[in-house]
């Protein structure tokens, strides 16, 4: 693209007014969006599908993994889920202006915490065009302008949709540029958006490891980081066989393309003769491959020895790591060491044990007798998702609405002063 510095200077202009504009719009009027938008996506899904079936017949001829082509595809279903998603996020309480806490001082000055947007987003992603309504519902709703970069593979679908979340925001009455989607895929201008903090408040890469370093290496505002999906199920010494089982096969196996699809397995020494040959098998038998141990392989024929980099793998395809322990401790410390941060699972009938690894494992969300593919915005409540973040600082698991506000104080008095 000609003059791809100007243009993005011109985007992030407009961006950081239509902010200052979106702050102040009524609850009723982001919600009129949101309905509007998952109208259109309904009306209009013969539109996205054959968009989107240029994009698919791309990846394939490109080699994309299936994976990725399962991220990439819209149909009947994909788009009914997008517009379920909006309409729920309609349904949620405005979040800005809400009044976090307050307090009246001895003096009778009055303190309030309240809830403001963020101002500015960057969001960049890749491959899943699904990911383009999601992330724009949030940020409208919470009161912040969006500028959404999706990957090269999805260009066409995210072009279509852009299209109709603007038909539906001029119908709505929402400001002019409150969501952007770019029409470049040109790498550079990511950099160059990077380097705007006069104009963008914060930025959110969503994809793969590479991408979330190269972003968060040259980012000159803050980072939510999106980091890769190294997820554990731990099978404990007092594990229910049949739960074990399951809780497993659906961690792998319910979609193998996702962050908080379970990528390692962990079993303690005293269940594994009996239970891992079993578990092992059930995995063969979905076409997965497992990466074991020493005693892993000692005990189960189908597995092939695994090395050091296995265990630190986000494969999101049909392989998944294994691993023996002798303790809760040396489990917790395995998981500890090699995790991405994620999501971690532990399968057991002892609350003691339960209660030890939820405390000691330091991911994002610590599962009990539970899928790991649980960790996810619709499922917890908060609606669709612009993430789920591994990070500590501001905002840690699923990134919905509340996720992307900050908050100021509002002081009222009477003339006070300070003596």
């Amino acid at each position: 693209m000609e003059n791809l510095k100007e243009y993005c200077l011109d985007v992030a202009k407009r961006a950081k007014a239509a902010s200052a504009r979106l702050a102040a719009v009524r609850g009723e009027v982001k919600n009129a969006w949101l309905h509007l938008t998952a109208e259109k996506l309904l009306a209009r899904k013969d539109e996205i599908v054959a968009e989107n079936a240029k994009d698919l017949a791309d990846g394939e001829k490109n080699g994309l993994s299936p994976a990725m082509i399962d991220r990439l595809r819209l149909d009947e279903k994909t788009l009914s889920a997008m517009a379920t998603a909006l309409r729920e996020i309609a349904m949620f309480p405005d979040p800005i202006g809400k009044v976090i806490d307050s307090t009246v001082r001895p003096n009778g000055l009055e303190i309030q915490k309240v809830r403001v947007p963020l101002g500015v987003v960057f969001f960049i992603y890749e491959s899943r065009p699904n990911v383009t309504t999601d992330a724009a519902a949030i940020c409208i709703k919470s009161g912040n302008a969006v500028i959404l970069r999706g990957g090269k593979e999805a260009l066409r679908s995210n072009l279509v949709l852009a299209k109709i979340l603007a038909e539906a925001a001029a119908e709505a009455g929402l400001p002019d540029d409150a969501v952007q989607v770019l029409n470049t895929t040109d790498r550079a201008a990511i950099d160059e958006f990077l380097a705007m903090p006069e104009y963008i408040d914060v930025t959110i890469p969503r994809g793969g490891a590479q991408l979330i370093r190269r972003v968060a290496d040259g980012a000159k505002m803050p980072v939510i980081k999106h980091f890769a999906g190294n997820c554990h199920v731990y099978i404990d010494a007092a594990a229910d066989p049949d739960a074990a089982e399951k809780v497993l096969i659906n961690s792998k196996c319910q979609r193998l393309g996702t962050c908080n699809t379970a990528e390692s397995l962990v079993v303690h020494s005293s269940a594994a003769p009996a239970l891992l040959p079993r578990l092992v098998k059930a995995l063969a038998a979905k076409g997965v491959e497992v990466r074991g141990d020493v005693k892993t392989c000692s005990l189960c024929p189908e597995a092939v020895p695994a090395s050091d980099e296995d265990y630190f793998t986000e494969y999101l395809a049909k392989i998944i790591s294994v691993k023996v322990v002798d303790s809760i401790d040396e489990a917790i410390a395995h998981i500890n060491a090699h995790s991405s941060g994620h999501t971690e699972s532990i399968v057991t009938r002892d609350i003691d044990a339960a209660k030890k690894f939820t405390t000691e494992i330091d991911s994002s969300a610590v599962m009990v007798n539970a899928s790991t593919r649980l960790n996810d915005g619709g499922i917890f409540g908060l609606g669709a998702e612009i993430g789920i973040s591994t990070d500590k600082f501001h905002a840690r698991g699923p990134c919905g609405i509340n996720e992307l506000t900050s908050y100021k104080y509002v002081v009222y008095g009477q003339t006070h002063l300070r003596e």
